[in-house]
């Protein structure tokens, strides 16, 4: 007797269905804006440059199983106390993500999505800067999971804290 089996080999079509699953549906750059607020001063002035990068995420959600997630990087730099200029980059992307329990899905949202839209930020950032006249700027890599379990842990230390508190 013929066995049924799947033409693909699976095994089980409903398991599959039920397996955690990833999937990147858009990148885009949703908010960019460059400013050399003290031009053409600026370019006459001698000095080490110094160099701010402030970084946040935010993520919404758009539906079921499916997130917007914004990596927002402002970079700074002064020469001096002069603003020699000022990048800020919106990067998003969205995401499906599908049959994950809640903690890797927080996880996933924290570390996987800002590691796929960073090199987005970086070659905007960078290709900003050298348009606006200024050497070119390489952002390092960021170790998002680092940031990540460091909200982890702030976020028990405040969740002890807040349950010693009602103790």
């Amino acid at each position: 007797m013929a066995e049924n089996s799947p033409a693909n080999g699976a095994a089980n079509p409903a398991a599959v269905t039920n397996q955690a699953q990833l999937n990147l549906q858009k990148v885009y750059t949703k908010d960019v804006s460059f400013e050399v607020p003290n031009s053409p001063k600026v370019f006459q002035l001698q000095g080490q440059p110094g160099v701010e990068l402030n970084l946040s995420q935010r993520v919404n959600t758009l539906g079921t199983d499916v997130y917007e997630v914004v990596l927002s990087v402002t970079v700074t730099c002064k020469i001096e106390e002069n603003t020699a200029y000022l990048a800020e980059v919106h990067q998003a992307g969205i995401f499906g993500i599908t049959n994950f329990d809640d903690a890797s899905r927080d996880g996933v949202l924290g570390t996987y999505c800002p590691n796929v839209l960073f090199p987005y930020v970086r070659q905007i950032v960078s290709d900003l800067v050298q348009g606006g006249g200024f050497p070119p700027l390489f952002l390092q890599p960021i170790n998002f999971d680092a940031i990540y379990a460091e909200q982890l842990r702030r976020r028990a230390e405040a969740s002890a804290e807040g349950q010693a508190l009602n103790s």
